[in-house]
């Protein structure tokens, strides 16, 4: 009969890390943009806000590449089960989530991609086109169908489990940055609005 860990083998230190990586990355981006935003600590160090979102940008980009790593390695530890193995399908979702992921950051560019909101560095209507008229948040779901894609790939089950775990820490931090975003636009446009209505009663 089969055990617990014939499918997935949690002593291994590899899967631990995989966990650790994939919590922290949005938490770390999410506590410093919301940190920029009131207090502009990366604008004053850097002196633009422009260079300030860059090298956040480097930071998150190295840390997804760090996290992307220690998953490959924590799938190479894990055991592998047979009914999980599906290559083409796993090879479809890594190709659909990698177009959402590319394309997203191609039309967002740099800053758009790496919270440059709030380093206030807005843009100038939001985007309408591909990606984003097919889901409102293309890299977060174009790169959790990379985690799945990957997980069936290999045939591992402890791959279907980190990417479950992808999925909520990534609705999670939709629910927390989209209404947080959407606030910084509305007081531009109120701004707007305020600053129109002082130039008429001149």
């Amino acid at each position: 009969m089969a055990s617990f860990s014939d499918f997935i083998d949690l002593s291994q230190v590899t899967l631990h890390w995989a966990a650790w990586f994939i919590a922290f990355n949005p938490i770390f981006w999410n506590i410093v943009a919301r940190g920029e935003y009131r207090k502009q600590y990366l604008t004053r160090i850097f002196g633009n806000p422009y260079y300030g979102c860059y090298f956040l940008a480097f930071t998150i980009f190295t840390l997804g590449i760090a996290r992307d790593h220690v998953y490959q390695l924590a799938l190479d530890d894990q055991p592998f089960y047979a009914p999980v193995h599906q290559p083409i399908l796993g090879g479809a979702l890594f190709a659909i989530g990698s177009v959402l992921v590319l394309s997203s950051m191609y039309a967002l560019g740099v800053t758009g991609t790496y919270l440059g909101d709030y380093f206030g560095i807005l843009m100038d209507a939001p985007v309408t086109g591909f990606p984003f008229n097919v889901t409102g948040s293309p890299m977060y779901w174009g790169s959790t169908l990379n985690f799945l894609g990957v997980a069936l790939y290999k045939g591992k089950v402890a791959g279907l489990l980190l990417t479950a775990e992808v999925f909520i820490l990534y609705w999670f931090a939709l629910r927390w940055e989209d209404p947080f975003t959407a606030e910084i636009y509305a007081k531009r446009e109120r701004e707007r609005a305020k600053s129109k209505q002082g130039g008429k009663n001149l």
